[in-house]
């Protein structure tokens, strides 16, 4: 594992952006409405999967899951009607409010500004109704796209070091963050704003996971190049943020995909 121990960067960028009355008062940015970014990603040249938009209650109170007082059944395996759940639960397009200057798509987790620069990704083996593969959601239809074809599993297992529950998930939600999207409003902020809006994803997501009885765990400590060559995302504009291994099965089959060649058609 690779650990960043440049702490003297880290506290000189903690500290620059900091909000002072000074700051928030003198700072002469302004937002440049034609130069907006898009709210959503877009595959626009790989067919939808879409999923079921019916949530199935869980019959579990919302305190008790926040709480995660549910003991998970170490056996789950989540299938496609659970992968759609934990995905409007936690970044699906909730409300749409319409303004003079466009249209605002609320989603199930807060964000600053409403920008919402957390994308989701799953990794998965073959699920029910699911084929393996790395997939990206699109809240704006509500579907995946599938990016590669195959069992990409172990490139997780080896990018985080052989962590236990990566090994043994069916399922990895990946959350990236997208630069420009936060940037356009908030400017250097932008790196703190992504932990604050992944942190509010992921508590939706792992309460939606405890409701279903489904082992999660949020995994940050990973090697960054790795993960994001297997998503093919620019690090100058997109980067993997977290991972969040959901269910278990017994062992990651054998025989798994190497080639990380870009397969988008």
């Amino acid at each position: 594992m690779i650990v960043n121990s440049n702490l003297e960067a880290a506290w000189n960028y903690h500290n620059a952006p900091k909000h002072s009355y000074a700051s928030v008062h003198n700072n002469l940015h302004f937002l440049d409405w034609h130069n907006q970014p898009l709210p959503f990603k877009a595959y626009t040249t790989l067919d939808p999967l879409p999923l079921l938009r019916e949530v199935r209650q869980t019959g579990v109170a919302a305190l008790s899951a926040i709480a995660e007082s549910i003991r998970p059944d170490r056996s789950a395996t989540p299938d496609l009607e659970a992968l759609a759940q934990l995905l409007y639960l936690s970044a699906g397009i909730t409300r749409h409010r319409k303004h003079p200057g466009g249209d605002i798509y609320l989603r199930a987790a807060a964000c600053t500004g409403a920008l919402y620069e957390v994308e989701l990704y799953v990794v998965c083996g073959n699920l029910v109704d699911l084929e393996a593969g790395v997939y990206h959601f699109s809240p704006a239809e509500f579907a995946l796209r599938r990016l590669r074809v195959g069992d990409y599993r172990s490139v997780l297992s080896e990018a985080t070091g052989g962590e236990s529950t990566t090994v043994n998930a069916p399922l990895t939600i990946i959350c990236t963050c997208t630069y420009w999207r936060n940037a356009w409003r908030y400017q250097a902020r932008t790196y703190r704003h992504f932990g604050w809006d992944n942190g509010t994803l992921l508590a939706n997501l792992l309460a939606v996971a405890t409701a279903l009885g489904m082992p999660a765990k949020v995994i940050c400590g990973f090697v960054d190049a790795e993960v994001n060559r297997l998503l093919d995302v620019d690090p100058e504009r997109e980067i993997a943020f977290s991972l969040v291994a959901l269910g278990h099965v017994a062992a990651l089959p054998e025989h798994l995909p190497s080639n990380l060649s870009a397969q988008f058609s």
